[in-house]
């Protein structure tokens, strides 16, 4: 992990055409000065030095109704300078990956009035390169906004999750990050539902930029957002928890059985039975532990379930609980002992 305030990562040379874009936002202009220069310099923007600046990414793709319509919201206000660098396509479930030992391209965009690029990258790599002064001529925006997400990313949906990855990549970086999702339903949600998730999210848009500059907003986490599939009846913001259960499947056992030319599932008559029985206790598991979570009005998934905003602290840090530590010290020791 970068520790806070680390510079971000990614070298402006994997971007294949960024001298090409650059010149081109210069309308064609040679720099007579250093023809032959190989390093980047980002062209100066139209930056109000009174307002701060915010820096917009999401997972969906640049071209995605819930970006479009944060980002004209935002536009709109008139309060802050709008920049945006997002994927060109849906890379919502790209976790944290970012792109290695290849290249990536960048192209100039119009959305709104905003300074927009789209990248072929991950979210990871947009706010990488945003961050890393190839493209924006600003030191650090105040604030990363990442969103607004088509679909909920609760629980551990969050670890595979392209639109928080974008905001935790922020945060790595020292920068103050928000993650936006809207739980879509299929063949109930509409694209005004975005529009709607927006209005009920400014306001707290605009309380976190307040702070940020008043140095009040939470620096040692980013705040993820889910929004409830009918914005405008929600039932107020409630401060959630992360929750941890998920469908179990056992796809080690499939895999074992699965034919690698036709890439279907094959059953092994000699070991069917029991990988039907690990399958049965996975899911009897998984199900007792979501009526155990079901019953915490607190977490995440549950308050959006009952119609609430749910913000739910993300943190970075890697610490494990006393319970945790303490049963793995255990075995451990027991298990050295045992080697001996």
């Amino acid at each position: 992990m970068r520790p806070s305030g680390a510079k971000n990562l990614l070298p402006p040379g994997l971007v294949s055409n960024l001298q090409d874009v650059l010149s081109a936002r210069k309308g064609g202009a040679q720099n007579d000065n250093n023809e032959d220069s190989t390093e980047p310099n980002s062209v100066p923007d139209e930056v109000d030095d009174t307002k701060p600046v915010v820096l917009v990414t999401n997972a969906d793709g640049i071209d995605s109704p819930g970006l479009t319509y944060l980002i004209h919201a935002l536009v709109s206000q008139g309060l802050y300078n709008v920049h945006v660098c997002a994927p060109q396509s849906d890379e919502s479930t790209a976790g944290h990956s970012f792109t290695l030992k290849e290249t990536i391209a960048v192209t100039s965009a119009e959305i709104h009035g905003a300074t927009a690029y789209e990248v072929t990258g991950t979210p990871v790599d947009c706010v990488s390169l945003a961050l890393s002064g190839a493209i924006f001529s600003w030191s650090k925006p105040m604030l990363v906004i990442s969103g607004i997400n088509k679909g909920s990313s609760c629980g551990h949906h969050m670890f595979y999750s392209g639109v928080v990855a974008g905001a935790r990549e922020s945060l790595f970086s020292g920068v103050p990050a928000i993650s936006m999702s809207l739980d879509w339903k299929k063949d109930e949600s509409k694209e005004g539902d975005f529009k709607d998730a927006v209005s009920v999210c400014l306001p707290l848009i605009n309380a976190a930029l307040r702070d940020v500059e008043k140095g009040a907003f939470p620096k040692c986490c980013l705040l993820h957002v889910e929004v409830p599939k009918s914005p405008l009846t929600n039932k107020g913001f409630k401060l959630t928890k992360q929750s941890h259960w998920s469908t179990k499947l056992c796809w080690q056992a499939i895999s074992a059985n699965r034919n690698p030319t036709a890439g279907r599932f094959v059953p092994n008559q000699q070991s069917l039975g029991l990988q039907l029985a690990q399958l049965g206790r996975d899911a009897s598991a998984a199900l007792l532990e979501k009526k155990q979570e079901e019953e915490d009005e607190d977490l995440d998934f549950r308050a959006l379930e009952n119609g609430f905003i749910a913000v739910t602290p993300v943190s970075l840090s890697m610490h494990v609980e006393a319970d945790v530590h303490a049963a793995a010290a255990e075995w451990i020791s027991n298990a050295l002992e045992a080697e001996q």
